[in-house]
């Protein structure tokens, strides 16, 4: 296939001239006359008519430019000397600026256009300089005003940011989830994206929990698992769960035994003691009995040597509850509650320093309280388990 000639051919003003007349002289249309001259299209015969009529000249001025040493509009009426003097000296200062930004293919983005005129516009009027700047005065406005956005957007993320360090400082095992649920109950709506990553701006993370195995032991009285692993119940009482955990004071130990509902995961019962025994389990359960209606209640635990003894089984049959056991060495059998062992080491025990008995107790009452009222849960619709407890009710 050859190759198409995209040339313009140039005609002389003698030769323009004769082929306006031949068209004005005769009856003839446009491309008739443009075949007879030679003429490959019609359509600069039209032009010419055109300015033949109007009195405009023949000459061609594409590809011709000026060359004067600014760009942009160029203005030549002035109201007074003055306004023609602020007007060069705009251009100047304007032109000076303006090569001090250049590309590399050496024009001047518009954007540092605007930002030239935001600087300039303190000194010379904004309709002068966006003429000088070859740019409309609605987009120089429209530029401003997003990087007036663009500003408030940024002193709105250093206050969340400041809100963000408070909480973190306060509870620092704190993750994005519940961060997000604590900004919102201070009246800063905010997404939980955009949490997180500010968050990984900040470089700050919640204190991640150790993962610990547990190995199981000969049992003696043992009930079948009747939970199955199914955590959730559809009404409170109905299914309980409970545990034993440690925690260190110095060189001594005391023990801690919690009941949770599993309906709302809300530690309803628990007791501290130095002693690890049958009589610690027995002591938390008679505070159930106490607070809940435990009638026909299941009760799980794992298969410590404290809920496999005769003495246990006797006192849930006394209280007509129905033992129920992990199976044995499987701790995710009983998740709830080692869930519950876990924030409560992480967010407690291990960022603090106990010296006394008393200690311990009071901050493990702080922390229930904590956990049961203000911690929320992503299976509660992130809702602490008695605010959950009493929505459901009403």
């Amino acid at each position: 296939m050859s190759k198409i000639n995209r040339t313009s051919k140039k005609y002389s003003e003698d030769f323009k001239l004769r082929a306006v007349k031949l068209y004005l002289e005769g009856d003839k249309s446009y491309k008739t006359v443009a075949l007879e001259v030679g003429m490959s299209s019609p359509t600069p015969l039209k032009d010419w008519v055109n300015r033949y009529r109007e009195g405009r000249s023949f000459e061609d001025k594409r590809g011709k430019h000026t060359n004067h040493r600014f760009n942009g509009f160029q203005r030549t009426k002035f109201v007074s000397i003055e306004e023609e003097r602020d007007y060069l000296k705009a251009q100047v200062a304007f032109l000076k600026k303006r090569y001090q930004n250049l590309d590399q293919g050496g024009k001047t983005p518009k954007e540092s256009r605007f930002e030239i005129i935001e600087e300039m516009k303190v000194k010379y009027p904004i309709t002068m300089l966006v003429k000088i700047a070859e740019v409309s005065r609605s987009g120089f406005y429209k530029w401003r005003k997003s990087a007036e956005n663009q500003q408030s957007n940024k002193n709105k993320e250093e206050a969340v940011k400041s809100h963000i360090h408070a909480i973190h400082s306060i509870r620092p095992y704190y993750g994005y989830p519940r961060i997000t649920d604590r900004l919102r109950e201070e009246g800063l709506v905010v997404n939980h994206k955009k949490v997180y990553r500010l968050m990984k701006e900040l470089e700050i993370k919640s204190v991640i929990r150790k993962k610990r195995k547990y190995f199981g032991r000969d049992e003696s009285n043992v009930y079948l698992n009747l939970l199955n692993r199914q955590f959730k119940t559809q009404m409170p009482n109905i299914a309980f769960g409970t545990d034993i955990t440690f925690i260190k004071v110095g060189n001594k130990f005391y023990y801690l035994s919690v009941i949770q509902d599993l309906y709302n995961n809300e530690v309803v019962s628990w007791k501290c003691s130095d002693r690890n025994d049958i009589k610690l389990v027995i002591e938390t359960v008679s505070d159930l009995c106490k607070k809940r209606n435990v009638h026909g209640s299941i009760l799980h635990s794992d298969q410590g040597f404290q809920y496999t003894s005769t003495k246990y089984s006797q006192f849930l049959e006394k209280n007509n509850m129905l033992g129920s056991h992990s199976r044995k060495g499987n701790c995710l059998d009983n998740a709830c509650v080692e869930s519950f062992f876990s924030h409560f080491k992480c967010e407690m025990v291990y960022l603090s320093n106990f010296n006394s008995e008393q200690e311990p107790i009071q901050a493990i009452e702080e922390y229930i309280h904590f956990y049961n009222n203000e911690r929320s849960q992503k299976r509660l619709n992130r809702c602490s388990p008695v605010k959950y407890r009493l929505t459901t009710a009403a």
